[in-house]
Formats: C-alpha cells, sequence, structure tokens
C-alpha cells in the first residue's frame, strides 16, 4: 500500500476481475521471455516508487520461461497459479485513463529538397543527461537533459529556436519529412518507420529530448475555445491545423518539447518499434506506463465499459506488460496502449481518451508484502 504518491493497492481475486475470463494472453509469453533476457543479460529495469523491483518480477519470467498454453484458459490459469491481483486505486477517488500511441510510418527523403525541408535530428553533443548532482537550481527537477557549453549547463534550446534553425550544419540530419505537422506526430508517438522513395524502409526510436516539459497541444485548441473537450482527438487535431496553416508553427511551438531519435534496423516489418524496455511492443499488448511509479516488464490487466472500437464494439479487457513511458503518462493509474504501426493503427490510436480500470499483477512472493 502507498499513500505517499496518492494511491493504494487493493487487494482482489481473478474470480472477481470483470473481463478476465474473456482475455486470451497468449502472446504476452513471448514478449516476457525477451524481458527477461534483458533483465538477466543487458541489466535490471529501474525500480519505480511503487518499489517493484526486476528481482521481483524475474521468479515471474523464469516460470514462463518453458511455459507454453494451448489454450487461452491455460494462459490465464499460469498467471493465476504465480501472481496476486491488486486494483489500483487513487486517493482522489478518480477512475484510471487510457489514451493510445502508434507508430506512424512517414514519407522521407535522405536529402533535403524543396519537397522534403524538414529535418529529423539525432542527439546533439551538446545535450547531456542532468540529476541532482548537476542540475542547475534554476532548473526545475523534471529537467532530465540540458545543454552543456562553456563548461556550464543551462536549458536546451526548445522546439521554436530549434525549428528556426539552432541545430543547422552540424551533420545531425537522419532525414526530411514533408510535413512540419507528420513530423510533430512523430515526435508525439516517438518512434516511426520511414518510407525512402526508392521503396527502402528505415526505423527510428527515441533517443532522448531537449527537457522541457510535454505541453498538449489538444489543450491548447480546447481552451482556446477551438475543439470542444469532447471530440479532441489526432484526427481533430490535424483536420484544424491543416485548416489554419498560418498558426502551424504558433500551435506546435506551444509544446516546447522536443524529441531525438536513433536509427534502429528493421529486422522484421511485422514487428513493432523497440521502446524504452528495450524489447519490441506488441499491438494490443504493450502498454506505456508513468516509469516513476512502474517498473517494466510487469503485468496489468486494464478494462475500460467505454473503449470499444478496439475490439469490434466491446469493452477493452486485456493483460498488458508495461514496456514503455511517456511525458504525457503522469500517474499511478495512467496508460497509453501501443495500438500497431501505420496508417490503420493511428485511426485506432488517435481517438482513444478513455476512462479505465487499471489491476496490475504482482508475484506471489512480492505479494506479500502489499497484503
Amino acid at each position: 500500500m502507498s499513500d505517499a504518491v496518492g494511491f493504494a493497492l487493493q487487494a482482489g481475486s481473478f474470480d472477481a476481475l470483470e473481463g478476465w475470463r474473456d482475455d486470451d494472453p497468449s502472446s504476452l509469453f513471448e514478449v516476457m521471455a525477451t524481458c527477461r533476457r534483458y533483465i538477466s543479460e543487458t541489466k535490471p529495469y529501474r525500480t519505480g516508487s511503487l518499489g517493484l523491483s526486476s528481482a521481483d518480477l524475474l521468479p515471474l519470467l523464469e516460470e514462463a520461461k518453458a511455459f507454453r498454453p494451448s489454450s487461452a484458459e491455460q494462459a490465464r490459469a499460469f498467471f493465476e497459479k504465480h501472481c496476486q491481483p491488486f486494483r489500483i486505486v487513487r486517493a482522489d477517488g478518480a477512475s484510471g485513463f487510457v489514451t493510445a500511441f502508434y507508430e506512424p510510418e512517414i514519407e522521407v527523403s535522405d536529402r533535403q529538397d524543396a519537397t522534403y525541408r524538414f529535418p529529423i535530428y539525432r542527439r546533439p553533443n551538446d545535450l547531456i543527461d542532468l540529476d541532482d548532482q548537476n542540475r542547475p537550481a534554476k532548473l526545475d527537477g523534471s529537467y532530465a537533459f540540458g545543454r552543456l557549453r562553456d563548461e556550464l549547463i543551462d536549458a536546451y534550446p526548445d522546439r521554436r529556436d530549434i525549428d528556426k534553425g539552432y541545430l543547422e550544419g552540424r551533420g545531425l540530419e537522419i532525414a526530411w519529412t514533408k510535413s512540419k505537422v507528420d513530423l510533430f506526430f512523430v515526435h508525439v508517438q516517438g518512434a516511426a518507420r520511414l518510407r525512402y522513395p526508392d521503396g527502402r524502409l528505415g526505423r527510428i526510436t527515441y533517443a532522448a529530448k531537449a527537457g522541457h516539459p510535454f505541453s498538449a497541444i489538444g489543450k491548447l485548441l480546447i481552451d482556446r475555445g477551438e475543439i470542444d473537450r469532447a471530440k479532441i482527438s489526432m484526427q481533430s487535431i490535424r483536420a484544424w491545423l491543416a485548416a489554419h496553416p498560418d498558426q502551424i508553427d504558433e500551435v506546435l511551438w506551444h509544446n516546447r518539447s522536443y524529441i531525438f531519435f536513433r536509427e534502429t534496423p528493421v529486422d522484421d516489418a511485422n514487428t513493432g518499434p523497440i521502446a524504452a524496455a528495450k524489447v519490441p511492443l506488441l499491438a494490443g499488448r504493450s502498454l506505456a506506463v508513468d516509469r516513476l511509479i512502474h517498473t517494466f516488464g510487469f503485468p496489468f490487466f486494464i478494462r475500460s465499459e467505454s473503449l470499444t472500437h478496439l475490439d469490434a464494439g466491446k469493452p477493452f479487457q486485456r493483460l498488458m506488460l508495461a514496456l514503455d513511458t511517456g511525458s504525457a503518462i503522469v500517474g499511478p493509474a495512467r496508460g497509453d496502449i501501443f495500438t500497431g504501426s501505420g496508417y490503420d493503427a493511428g485511426e485506432l490510436a488517435g481517438t482513444v481518451r478513455n476512462d479505465a480500470d487499471f489491476v496490475i499483477l504482482i508475484p506471489n512472493a512480492a505479494a506479500a508484502r502489499f497484503l
């Protein structure tokens, strides 16, 4: 149980977990194996403030190593045997909340010209990681990155400064895109597939950010009365920007956060991008969480009565793995569902803004600490 971060864990049972009997988590076992290899062979995941560590997770991953379910019932029985479900209850009584994200596919060129004008940047060498030891007092504790210049550390230039050319001439361009708006949404998603004119397919994923807080342009447009709160979505934001080209810079610059990328190989076009947990994301089963609270690799059962368009009109109710994070994903019962890659996945993701119940499955040995 935790009250310092504004929530509690409420022990429950699988029998009382609405929607559990209708789910088939069989596809998670391959991802769990990849997580086990990363933890064992590379390094453990950072432990969130809830106090669950990779060491707490490893017994479950080891048990899953040789387990191959032949049915949905067998897959559920594995988790029922080895885990205890805990509902995440916010101290303010509010429900949990989910959005969704996807991997865009964007047309690019490896040369700048009159059509391909907007650069995708690698991480600059004057961008440094900040911590409590080197962060200047004038920078808020949320700043994880800053600029080192003349042996002094300050805030890195923001989206406006970079759009106006701060990084030009430094050879940091991975590729160039046709649309500033498309590139902005690649920044929001944190990854993309790159489609070159000759048909080549590349992939980029998050490398770092300028450090400034994420500010949602959707909220800006709601506050200005441009889009009704009930109609806000990626699609409605894009439509508004297309109808107001003279205001694109002003609106995009409201979000000072700027993302830098690194190239990754496309070993299999059918697999998702490698995100913060350093394993490929599985569409419909991967969840971004607040990593300051939660630890990657843990299973979460997410149920949303109102989220129906991802499952052919039925409520969304799936066991998922926490494999990613994001600037806008803040709080104990806040998640971002990965819907896949490409245009159709974006259409699914763009309208997800739903209340949801969050249940974390804790391996039995660690669960004893919370009972």
